[in-house]
This record gives structure tokens, C-alpha cells and sequence, in this order.
């Protein structure tokens, strides 16, 4: 089937949290926990190797919105229930509509760590693509060396299914990594 003929919610909840696609005007809140966050996510994500600015985040906000609509990308946006703030960036990436088969990534804004939120929204996000995408394969990748993201899938029942070694390089692209590689199937 045509990715692009399926229907399929936009937002759905967990106990806490409040999941959706992105939608413009997203970049103000996903811009400030890039802010807060910058520590944290320089050694692990290649974005956070370039100075951010507002308007570039939102930028890239409207795009992951269009990315979503054609099915090519489902980033996904965490918000607490209660209070409406942005909490994390999550969402389906690498899809293979005819398995299928998608691959979770995720990051924290830093002030919301250490609360469960990131593991109940990758389980609300399991759930999701299992009920409403009828996932059959679910991966998340890491850099063998970033423990609290290998935290989640292991606490999630994934299996680690291997590392590959030498597999790409580290956020700021000077040295090579090897990368976790955790799956369930459905």
C-alpha cells in the first residue's frame, strides 16, 4: 500500500505525556530545549555541533511537518499532559513501509531528565506504530558509549541484536563509532 493512503492518528497520550507531529510554530519551545540542552546533546547528535538559531529550528520544524504528511519521516513532538511543555523530540525514522519496519530515535530536553518521560514516550511510541502502522519491526540505534540512551530499549524488552563496529563517526564527526543495535519484532 501507498504510505501516502494510510490514515492514521497525529498525536496520541500516554499516562503523562502528550505525543504529535510537528507543527509550524513548534520552534520557539524545540529551540529553547536545544538551548538548555546543549551540553548534553553535543557529544551524541550531529545537529547540536552547529550553533542553533530560532528561525533555523523552526525551519527544520515546518519540514519535519511536511516530512510527516508525505510519509517519508514521522518526527514525533513530547509534551507533558498538564502543563503543555515540550519535554523531548522523538519519532519514526528510517521506515520500510513494506515490512514494516521503522527505527525510533529521541532526545531530552535536559530540565525533564531523569523523570521516566523519554521511556514512557518510546513506549507510547512502540504502541503507536504497532497499533496504528502495524509495525512488525522496531529498531533504536546508539553510540555504544551513550548509556542512558541504551538504558531505554533495554528497559523496554529490546535485544540488543549487535554492534557494528566502526559503523559511523561521532557527532563531531572526528573519530569512528560503533553503534548499538536494539530490536523487537512483532
Amino acid at each position: 500500500m501507498n504510505p501516502l493512503l494510510m490514515d492514521f492518528p497525529t498525536q496520541f497520550s500516554t499516562e503523562r505525556l502528550f505525543i504529535r507531529m510537528p507543527l509550524p510554530g513548534d520552534g520557539r519551545a524545540v529551540y529553547e530545549a536545544i538551548k538548555a540542552s546543549i551540553q548534553e546533546l553535543k557529544p551524541w547528535m550531529p545537529f547540536a555541533q552547529q550553533e542553533q538559531s530560532e528561525e533555523n529550528v523552526e525551519a527544520n520544524i515546518r519540514e519535519s511537518y511536511i516530512q510527516f504528511l508525505k510519509r517519508e519521516d514521522l518526527r514525533l513532538l513530547v509534551f507533558l499532559k498538564d502543563s503543555g511543555e515540550f519535554v523531548a523530540s522523538s519519532g519514526l525514522h528510517r521506515m520500510n513501509w513494506s515490512v514494516p519496519k521503522f527505527e525510533i530515535g529521541y532526545w531530552i530536553d535536559t530540565r525533564f531528565s531523569g523523570n521516566g518521560y523519554m521511556t514512557e514516550a518510546v513506549q507510547g511510541i512502540v504502541d503507536f506504530a504497532t497499533k496504528e502502522l502495524k509495525a512488525r519491526k522496531l529498531e533504536i540505534r546508539c553510540d555504544t558509549r551513550n548509556k542512558k540512551s541504551r538504558a531505554i530499549p533495554e528497559r523496554l524488552g529490546f535485544k540488543l541484536e549487535g554492534i557494528l563496529r566502526n559503523d559511523s563517526l561521532s557527532a563531531d564527526s572526528q573519530e569512528l563509532r560503533d553503534t548499538c543495535v536494539y530490536g523487537k519484532v512483532f
